[in-house]
């Protein structure tokens, strides 16, 4: 761990230099200006209310736009009473958590994991059990172990391009995770917002591809492939389930927003969103080189799995570094990011959070060297 230094000036947070006002976030997983694709939505929505008015601009049902569910159901090759849309796939989360696990119920997590499911799942009372992730994705093995502890209700994976770790989830891992939920009795909740968001090749085949006995619930957002504004995503599962579901969401908020999901509709049934995704794929793949190529020259002894899509990297320093103390520096620094120990329910406080999506290469390049000089003064400072 670091040690602290001096700051003098009769001030514990004093340093001598100004706080930066540009600051290059690496903190916040949301696509910067300038890949939003503000034309393509402003056209999408005067066809939406040329030709969907009446029911963009009333209420519906708990399960959404019907138009956007048949889409959604075709392309995920199911029936159009298995899936339900939602405001954003965290509202998805939530409706299942509340409806799917109880207080004492064991639930399976990531380690680490997306900071709000732990949040979720902690609001419902639950019991955490966890298992690492490797490079290829979670230990199947400690999925395995987790099980012989004792039932699990639900694990919760986030198989593509995972958000915080940038990893994968391994095909032959899929299709073992699948068999162990139908043996052992319990559902998975595949987290897939970033799925479309593929660098190398065509996205990966979903658990939900995989399941014939109704373990998998699949959730999607149009958040990362249109836009965070938008506030539109989906569940598929068993139709059952989803039937459930969808009475809960139309007894909480009636519906939810149709006009935002008859744009999205209109972007997929276009042809407009299939487009979008190369132009947004093809800015991230750039802001990953950019950021990989900067780690691997200017921070050389971290270590990360280079993300085959989507928005993060996961970055381990060395042991003597203590990300959450860093976050006052790098932010007089001008560089955010976030510290490693938020996505884990222990450990992580030598790691942190690399989010790619929000800046430009040439910013990406800055906000590495700016990160550097934070992480030389740490070192500086450390016992020798």
């Amino acid at each position: 761990m670091a040690k602290k230094r001096g700051r003098g000036k009769g001030h514990p947070a004093y340093t001598g230099r100004a706080m930066a006002t540009d600051v290059i976030s690496f903190a916040r997983g949301a696509p910067s200006a300038d890949i939003l694709p503000v034309e393509a939505v402003r056209e999408a929505a005067a066809k939406a209310l040329e030709s969907d008015w009446q029911r963009a601009l009333s209420y519906g049902t708990g399960r959404g736009h019907p138009g956007l569910c048949e889409w959604l159901a075709e392309h995920h090759s199911v029936e159009p009473e298995q899936v339900m849309a939602t405001n954003g796939s965290m509202e998805a989360a939530a409706i299942l958590f509340r409806n799917l696990v109880s207080e004492g119920d064991r639930v399976l997590v990531e380690q680490p994991t997306y900071d709000r499911t732990l949040l979720l799942l902690r609001q419902q009372g639950v019991e955490l059990a966890t298992a690492p992730l490797e490079d290829d994705g979670v230990d199947v093995k400690a999925v395995e172990a987790a099980c012989e502890q004792g039932p699990l209700k639900l694990a919760h994976l986030i198989p593509s391009f995972h958000n915080p770790a940038g990893c994968r989830l391994s095909q032959e891992k899929k299709a073992r995770l699948v068999e162990l939920a139908n043996e052992r009795g319990f559902e998975i909740f595949e987290d897939d917002p970033y799925r479309l968001l593929s660098f190398e090749g065509d996205p990966p085949e979903t658990m939900l591809d995989m399941d014939e006995q109704g373990s998998v619930i699949h959730a999607g957002s149009f958040s990362k492939t249109v836009s965070p504004g938008v506030r539109v995503g989906y569940l598929v599962g068993p139709s059952e389930r989803i039937a459930s579901l969808a009475k809960a969401a139309n007894e909480t908020y009636i519906s939810p927003s149709m006009l935002a999901e008859s744009i999205v509709w209109e972007m997929c049934r276009s042809g407009v969103l299939d487009r979008n995704v190369v132009v947004v794929t093809e800015a991230l793949r750039e802001r990953r080189d950019a950021l990989v190529s900067a780690l691997q020259e200017k921070i050389p002894q971290a270590t990360f799995v280079v993300p085959e899509g989507g928005y993060f990297l996961w970055l381990d320093l060395n042991e003597d570094v203590d990300t959450t103390q860093l976050l006052a520096e790098a932010k007089e620094e001008g560089v955010s990011y976030v510290a490693g120990a938020d996505f884990l329910l222990d450990g992580g406080a030598s790691s942190l959070r690399l989010a790619f999506c929000a800046e430009p290469p040439e910013r990406i390049t800055d906000g590495v060297d700016r990160l550097t000089r934070v992480l030389e003064r740490a070192r500086s400072g450390a016992p020798a």
